[in-house]
């Protein structure tokens, strides 16, 4: 989980703010992928970038004027500054489908597409790229997808997780919260108070206190990753109380997926490491806002 300050924040929701319509701020969301190979970049001035492959791939530029990108196997969504979400399946290439106006957040898990509105409202469709929407819940200001669960913060700070079908019942996991993020059987939460938790199992399963000082929290498989308010970023493999080792300082931000790490650090550069907790950092590209692995 990722707390955007993004150009949405000066476009769509400033205009809709002067008129009057809407004073939304911008969601957080993951950066963390499942273990694809995809990497995505979100540049200063140029948009979105993806390649596919190895560390050292070429890129292939995506579309101009994004303010958030995310990744899911052979998916990829945009938000528009101007608050349009679109998705395109397939190749780095293929033509891109409105999903929908007025977002101000947009998630991908499997053939599972969220969005959040201006207004709150978060939204799930199942199956294709034009499939209908199932509304989920109102009154939301981060929307995360994984697997067959979906998770939400509410603008009071409760997260809410449900499991299976788009119209499951929602279970309270915890008040309090600035964000949320979901891999495979685990929840992860950041309090406002900069704590990280995670849970594994069962929606109703303990909490484990990770760390304090925590500004971003990422889960995927078996690793979490932590950025902390004094700009370090943090990695553990294995199980919940497992250690940690220190892989990057003076980092803006962190994302994970699989055997991959990424880092964007002080400077804008992004790198990315595959294999080992310690293994050797790729430099993928400078200007960069953000980072984001499939």
């Amino acid at each position: 989980m990722i707390v955007r300050k993004l150009r949405l924040a000066v476009t769509a929701l400033a205009a809709t703010a002067a008129l009057g319509l809407v004073t939304a701020a911008p969601a957080a969301a993951t950066v963390s992928g499942d273990g694809g190979n995809r990497i995505g970049v979100l540049t200063y001035g140029a948009g979105a970038y993806v390649k596919e492959g190895g560390l050292s791939a070429p890129w292939t530029h995506e579309r101009a004027a994004v303010s958030q990108l995310v990744l899911s196997g052979d998916r990829i969504g945009v938000l528009t500054d101007t608050g349009d979400a679109y998705v395109k399946e397939g190749g780095l290439s293929a033509g891109w489908v409105h999903e929908l106006a007025g977002v101000r957040q947009i998630a991908l898990a499997g053939d599972r597409i969220g969005v959040l509105t201006l207004f709150g409202d978060a939204y799930v469709k199942e199956g294709g790229l034009s499939a209908p929407w199932t509304h989920e819940l109102a009154g939301v200001k981060e929307l995360e997808l994984s697997g067959n669960r979906i998770g939400v913060v509410t603008e009071g700070g409760d997260a809410y997780v449900k499991e299976g079908g788009l119209s499951a019942t929602w279970t309270h996991e915890l008040a309090g919260v600035a964000g949320l993020d979901l891999s495979g059987d685990r929840i992860g939460v950041l309090t406002t108070g900069g704590d990280a938790y995670v849970k594994e199992g069962g929606l109703s399963a303990g909490w484990v206190h990770e760390l304090a000082g925590v500004s971003q929290l990422e889960l995927s498989g078996n690793r979490i990753g932590v950025l902390t308010t004094a700009g370090n970023a943090l990695v553990k493999e294995g199980g919940l109380s497992a250690a940690w080792t220190q892989v990057q300082q003076n980092t803006l931000q962190i994302a994970l997926s699989g055997a991959r790490i990424g880092v964007v650090v002080a400077n804008g550069d992004a790198y990315v490491k595959e294999g080992g907790l310690s293994a050797a950092w790729t430099h993928e590209l400078a200007q960069v806002a953000e980072l984001a692995l499939s």
